[in-house]
């Protein structure tokens, strides 16, 4: 199976072995390879330049290097051989220069201080390695010195030195107490870059005893510590208490008394000074200044900028640092020191040397026999290396001679090489501040082409990219490389593919049909190789439908959806990101197949979520952005300014807007004093604001609250405000809803809606009420009373007009004159009855009254309107029958003096009277008025039966309408047959006297239905008609069947067949019941779920017929449908319920005499057409042969 190599999505290059150029050759490590083929010593791990080690641990000196065949090592030290068999404490490692110096055991580090060398040779040349140094690590103690206690005023500059002890390397300086405390520095105090503390002015909190500057020695892991410094700060007034003349003039810093001074350098000294730095080094430029104030330090460099990214400012910015200092740093830096009372400036000159640094180093060659090459060494610095060569470690100028080589300054020049030419040649580049030392080798090989890459690798890369496919080889001379596509393919062109110098294939867009097998060739004039790669392009990875933009409500849930199409060859994975990295470990996050779901969403979810779908050749990634919204979080800091007696300035500060704007704030109010716990809206401003200039109203005891509002909705409350009391005044304003009405005929009752205690406006609410009457020339009745509602006066005329007015007043003072408002003294019952009554009837249900108004001045009080009360009355009888009559009523608002009275009842006795009525009541009733109202049309027929049948007639009986409405004239009857095609026959006309309620139908056809309709006339005209169908009988036997039908019902041998249907349809309920239990499912059970048995039905005592179906006293057959008219009136049977209701359509039918078919016969009854159902009689063949 071929081995399987993937490159991955934008790759540039390939990692090469080794490199095509002539002048770079370099031999690879391939295991195989270097088998067969030498090649010269190559130095591949060395100690530092400058080693320091621990002189309590081995000295370790690294010198590994590696050629074919493997090298051999040897050292020299301060110049000269180091014999390492010698020396029982020097051992050198197997197989590798490294030497080991024991000095645990025995010996001290010093002994061993020196510069050493490695060479490493071969057969092929030596390589050596750079001079290194090895100097052993040092950290002394601090010198003795006795140091005196120091006191200095308030205000004065101080530096207190640590010139700590030299070490290597140099320790790190820092001040601590005597509990190895840091000590707190600031602009004030702070550590200068030599280890000093500098002060620029002292305060008494920096009096102390225990200033101890501490060493650390990293190299030793040791801290060496300085004698404490004790100083302690006086003040003036602690000066005036000392006796100056026992203070010398040692103690002090200086004589000036202390006073605020422009700033001076403490460190640098003078008004300019120089800085030398190495390139590549951190440049590091110090200012610290005193004064009193503290001055500020500032940085600037003459004619040009600061460098953007490299520069940083540390110790209050007392000192500026440049990282990765350049020739392009160089320059003059000035520091300025300000403070209230001046400023100083200090340029520093700065110049930038550099030790040795590469341009070009030289690479190792592989050339064959006969060929050219060259070696170049080039190298910078300031100020400008020197350069020397080398070969196998010996100056060139003393090498053995090689007629192929010639020197040229930077570059040696090989022509026509052989095999005695290879060798290691050294480029040393060096002046003061450092050297340079790179060995590279001319290794003279004949080698046919050998190829490297793994053969039958196979490579995916994905449609539309580029596809690189290896061919690292190696030959001397350098081989040749070509492409071929199959088994029979040509030499792939330049100019569809890419061949790169390295032996690569570039195919730049790689199509499906780029998928084969790939030869690479190599040929020298040694020979020739070739490898087969393969290649497959896969379909790219797409996201088809990307997670969109989201706009959610903190707390709610949001879903990302990343769907994604990709070739089902390769193994996909979908991760998900939030803002670049992984998603919270919060159970909140689901991620389930395409979709991520985040629930209760937090303000912390907001960001962008990114969908990435990895295979093993591609990633793609969309993202998209949630937004976190919500109500605004409350305001906060809310303050009271500007307080006047009626206004005061509430500002505050908003709460978070939660990615909403805040379009509005809105401002409640508390009053404590009137109304605590309530909140009352105050005023809203514009969401860019947060201060309010609030009105005050006088005598409240006001507290403040803000809510903030966006487009989502209002936050919470904020926290209160402080309270904020006003001054009492006179009331603003009055009572309002004032108003004058009596409650008895000699009384007035002044009512008003008193103030609220935020509008008292100050202490002892009262009312000062006052009234006179309207027409009069009275002066003003007036009374101050408490804080109520209302106020009785006594003694008044009935119904007289007053004028009222009611002002308010505290113990400030009186509210503004109030609005007078008119009022009625309280009223009494109507003195007069209408007068004039007339009724005028309009027809047999309505009369129109009319009667004169009464005089404004008897009705006393406000008119309501008139009352008519009328009712039914029989003649003769009207005043004796008055107390049990139901009288009606009818009330007409306002002044009207006429009205209608519907709904009467034809041909009927009336009487009525008016009455007017006000706010107190009812007048006196006037005198009856008597009223007739004429006949109209009756109502139907009460009821209407059809008796008897015979082959021939029918007999008719029916009761008279309920109401007749005037005298019946006549009866109307018409009828007509309908045949079997439900065709209507010709319609017959009979009139019957009123005085008739039985009538017989002779010379009908025999079998036949008849159709009835039949109603009564006044001499208003026909009233409503009732309608029936009936059928004439076949023969005589049917008849006299019918016509014994009563007693059929009531035989023995029929009440009996019923009971055993009852038996039986019992035992089949409970049949089916115990099946049902046991699983057994029966349509009847079913149907006897969803409706009651109608079987069951109660018997009556008398007769023991079933009652709910028989209609003994009407003698009248049980139909199974009759056609009725649904604009006539029937009258009910003795049971409202209808058999069909019973039933469940076809399948739940019932038989003419009760019993319950269709569900046990099997059977379905045909459906009779509408309009046309049999209503014979059931004869007891009828019901036998039900059950048939």
């Amino acid at each position: 199976m071929p081995k399987k190599k993937r490159l991955p999505a934008g790759r540039v290059a390939l990692i090469l072995f080794l490199c095509q150029m002539i002048s770079a050759l370099e031999v690879p490590l391939d295991p195989k390879l270097l088998e067969d083929l030498v090649q010269p010593p190559t130095i591949t791990q060395q100690s530092p330049k400058d080693y320091i080690i621990d002189p309590r641990e081995n000295i370790v000196i690294q010198c590994e290097a590696k050629g074919k065949p493997p090298p051999s090592f040897s050292w020299t030290r301060n110049g000269t051989h180091f014999d390492i068999d010698k020396d029982p404490l020097v051992t050198m490692k197997p197989g590798s220069g490294t030497l080991t110096i024991n000095i645990m055991s025995e010996g001290k580090a010093e002994t061993y201080e020196g510069v050493y060398q490695c060479t490493a040779r071969n057969e092929r040349g030596a390589a050596i390695s750079n001079n290194i140094v090895v100097r052993p690590s040092r950290s002394p103690l601090w010198t003795k010195e006795k140091l005196e206690p120091i006191t200095l005023r308030n205000g004065q500059s101080l530096v207190l030195p640590c010139r700590p002890p030299l070490g290597l390397p140099p320790p790190i300086i820092f001040w601590m107490d005597n509990s190895f405390q840091r000590l707190p520095q600031s602009e004030r105090v702070s550590q200068g870059l030599n280890g000093d503390l500098y002060f620029s002015n002292v305060l008494p909190e920096d009096t102390r005893e225990d200033y101890i500057c501490y060493a650390r020695f990293n190299h030793t892991q040791t801290i060496q510590q300085k004698q404490p410094i004790s100083v302690k700060v006086i003040s003036v007034d602690e000066l005036n208490d000392t006796i100056a003349a026992n203070l010398s003039d040692t103690e002090f810093y200086s004589a000036k008394p202390n006073r605020e001074r422009p700033p001076t350098f403490l460190t640098p000294e003078g008004n300019t000074s120089n800085k030398e730095e190495l390139r590549g080094n951190v440049l590091s430029l110090e200012c610290i200044a005193e004064g009193l104030p503290t001055p500020v330090i500032y940085w600037i460099k003459e004619d040009g900028t600061l460098p953007t990214n490299r520069t940083f400012y540390r110790n209050f910015k007392k000192t500026l640092q440049i990282i990765q200092v350049s020739e392009a740093d160089s320059g003059n830096y000035q520091c300025i020191a300000k403070n209230a009372l001046g400023a100083i400036h200090h340029t520093i000159s700065v110049t930038v040397k550099a030790a040795p640094y590469w341009i070009l180093a030289p690479q190792n060659l592989v050339l064959s026999p006969g060929e050219d090459g060259s070696l170049i060494c080039r190298a910078n610095g300031n100020p400008k290396p020197r350069i020397s060569w080398l070969s196998n470690g010996v100056p060139i100028e003393i090498a053995p001679d090689d007629p192929s080589r010639k020197i040229d300054g930077d570059t040696i020049i090989f022509s026509n090489v052989q095999e005695r030419s290879s060798a290691v040649y050294q480029c040393n580049a060096s002046n003061e501040y450092g050297y340079l030392l790179a060995n590279a080798f001319v290794n003279v090989l004949a080698e046919p082409p050998r190829i490297l890459t793994s053969a039958n690798t196979l490579y995916q890369v994905i449609a539309n990219r580029p596809a690189l496919l290896d061919c690292a080889f190696f030959g001397s001379p350098l081989p040749t490389i070509e492409w071929f596509k199959g088994a029979k393919g040509s030499a792939l062109r330049d100019d569809i593919y890419v061949l790169h110098e390295n032996g690569t294939l570039e195919i730049p867009v790689a199509q499906k049909d780029s998928t084969g097998t790939y030869t690479c060739v190599a040929r020298n004039k040694l020979g020739m190789a070739k490898n087969e790669v393969h290649l497959e392009i896969k379909d790219p990875t797409r996201i088809i439908k990307q997670p969109e933009y989201a706009v959610v409500q903190r707390g709610s849930t949001v879903s990302f959806e990343c769907k994604v199409k990709h070739d089902h060859t390769l193994t996909l994975t979908i991760t998900w990101l939030k803002d670049n990295g992984e998603l919270p470990s919060d159970g909140r996050f689901t991620v389930d197949k395409d979709h991520l779901e985040v629930a209760d969403v937090r303000d912390s979810d907001g960001g962008a979520y990114t969908c990435v779908a990895n295979t093993t050749l591609d990633m793609v990634s969309a993202s998209a952005v949630l937004s976190v919204v919500d109500v605004p979080n409350p305001p906060f800091d809310l303050e009271l300014t500007d307080q006047l007696d009626k206004s005061v300035q509430l500002s505050w500060t908003p709460g978070d807007d939660n990615n909403r704007p805040i379009t509005k704030f809105i401002i409640e109010y508390e009053d404590a004093m009137h109304e605590a716990g309530l909140w009352h809206h105050q005023t809203e401003v514009s969401g860019m604001q947060t201060t309010a200039q609030l009105k005050l109203s006088p005598y409240v005891n006001y507290s403040f609250r803000v809510m903030a509002v966006n487009s989502l909705g209002r936050s919470l409350p904020s926290e209160p405000s402080e309270q904020y009391l006003t001054k009492a005044a006179e009331p603003d304003t009055n009572p309002t809803a004032v108003e004058g009405l009596g409650s008895e005929p000699d009384n007035l009752v002044i009512t008003w809606k008193p103030l609220n205690g935020f509008e008292s406006n100050g202490p002892g609410l009262q009312y000062k009420v006052s009234w006179r009457q309207k027409d009069g020339d009275d002066e003003w009745a007036s009374v101050v009373v408490a804080n109520v509602s209302k106020y009785i006066v006594s003694g008044t005329p009935t119904f007289v007009p007053y004028l009222v007015k009611v002002q308010a007043l505290n113990d400030v003072g009186f509210a503004p004159e109030p609005a007078v408002v008119m009022g009625h003294s309280g009223e009494d019952l109507p003195m007069v009855a209408p007068g004039n009554v007339r009724v005028n009837v309009v027809n047999s249900t309505l009369a129109e009254v009319h009667w004169d108004p009464v005089p404004l001045k008897s009705i006393r009080g406000h008119l309501q309107g008139y009352r008519i009360y009328y009712w039914k009355a029989q003649e003769g009888s009207l005043k004796r029958n008055r107390r049990h009559i139901e009288k009606k009523i009818l009330t007409f608002q306002g002044s009207k003096t006429h009205g209608m009275l519907p709904g009467l009842e034809p041909f009927s006795h009336y009487a009525l009277n008016v009455r007017v009525v006000n706010g107190k009541g009812e007048g006196p009733a006037s005198p009856d008025r008597v009223f007739n109202t004429p006949e109209g049309v009756p109502s139907a027929p009460s009821s209407l039966k059809i008796i008897n049948p015979t082959l021939d007639s029918l007999t008719l009986e029916w009761d008279p309408p309920s109401r007749p409405n005037g005298i019946l004239t006549e009866y109307t009857l018409k009828y007509q047959p309908i045949n079997s095609t439900h065709e209507l026959g010709p319609l017959v006309d009979l009139k019957i006297p009123a005085n008739k309620t039985r009538w017989t139908l002779k010379n009908l056809n025999f079998s036949t239905r008849y159709k009835f309709y039949f109603y009564a006339q006044t001499a208003a005209g026909s009233g409503s008609q009732i309608t029936e169908e009936a059928v004439t009988t076949v023969d005589e036997g049917k008849l006299a069947m019918a016509s014994r039908q009563v007693d059929i019902a009531t035989q023995g041998w029929f009440i009996g067949l019923m009971c055993a249907v009852a038996l039986l349809i019992l035992i089949l309920l409970i049949v089916c019941f115990i099946r049902r239990n046991k699983g057994g499912k029966y349509p009847v059970k079913e149907k006897e779920d969803a409706h009651a048995d109608p079987e069951i039905q109660p018997m009556k005592e008398d007769d023991g017929t079933f009652g709910e179906y028989s209609d003994a006293e009407d003698h009248k057959p049980l139909k199974k449908g009759s056609r009725t008219p649904s604009d006539r009136t029937v009258k009910k049977e003795d049971s409202d319920d209808s058999l069909v209701d019973y039933g469940e359509g076809v399948n739940g039918q019932f038989n003419e005499d009760g019993s319950f078919i269709g569900q046990y016969s099997g059977k379905k009854e045909k459906e009779p057409a509408e309009g046309n159902e049999s209503s014979e009689a059931p004869s007891p063949v009828n019901a036998m042969n039900s059950f048939v």
